[in-house]
């Protein structure tokens, strides 16, 4: 308890120094809310529409966030995005932007935003040269072990995002993009944690679906409580 009070006091003060999260918090409306990504290319941006509904409930009852249960489908290229301080992409396939939409989300990203996509199968070959593209200067790492996105709530002590899914059978990982020293954008792949939280769509043993979760709320409680 000790610890999630910290979080919770320590997410009181940064959420004063995010532009982003500021601007929501503006609107009044008491919790944040967090935004599914529409995209074109034919990928199916719309994939799983009870995943993150289902880690929002979850995440209410496991840390102090003050966060909303439901989530909003908006366009990329839309200025609406400014109004989320946290973004969610998914699909299987290919994944499109024109350039004013990539100059939307790389100002969403500078000041404060954050993107996580899921590798729902089918997506790789499209997601590494849209972010090549998006921040030509920046690397996309693989995250280490130690990085709190692992441990800041519940542990994951191989350093790993969960395997939910086989895919091709190699191990999940976790890459980030940063951005003055703060990880903007999370690429999961060969993990797909969004599937195990969409446990009414996808029969999964209850242990994989349990870390999918976790995993989640650390990723929550992760953005939210860092500038």
């Amino acid at each position: 308890m000790r610890h999630l009070f910290k979080l919770f006091v320590f997410s009181a003060v940064v959420l004063l120094l995010n532009p982003v999260i500021l601007s929501a918090q503006q609107r009044g409306e008491g919790a944040f809310s967090i935004a599914r990504v529409q995209y074109s290319g034919g990928g199916d941006w719309y994939n799983s529409p009870t995943a993150l509904t289902n880690l929002l409930s979850f995440a209410r009852g496991q840390v102090p966030i003050p966060v909303s249960e439901t989530y909003e489908d908006v366009q990329i290229g839309s200025r609406d995005i400014f109004n989320y301080p946290f973004l969610f992409a998914t699909g299987h396939g290919n994944i499109s932007l024109t350039n004013p939409e990539m100059d939307n989300l790389r100002q969403y990203l500078d000041n404060g935003g954050f993107l996580m996509i899921d590798d729902d199968y089918g997506m790789d070959e499209y997601v590494r040269p849209l972010l090549q593209r998006l921040y030509p200067d920046e690397e996309l790492i693989e995250l280490p072990a130690g990085h709190p996105v692992y441990s800041i709530v519940y542990p994951f002590p191989d350093g790993r995002p969960p395997k939910v899914h086989e895919h091709d059978g190699k191990p999940p990982q976790a890459f980030g993009i940063y951005r003055n020293g703060r990880m903007a954008v999370l690429y999961t792949y060969e993990s797909n944690p969004s599937d195990g939280w969409a446990y009414d769509e996808h029969s999964n043993p209850e242990e994989v679906t349990r870390a999918a979760l976790r995993f989640g709320v650390n990723v929550l409680t992760y953005v939210l409580t860092n500038p």
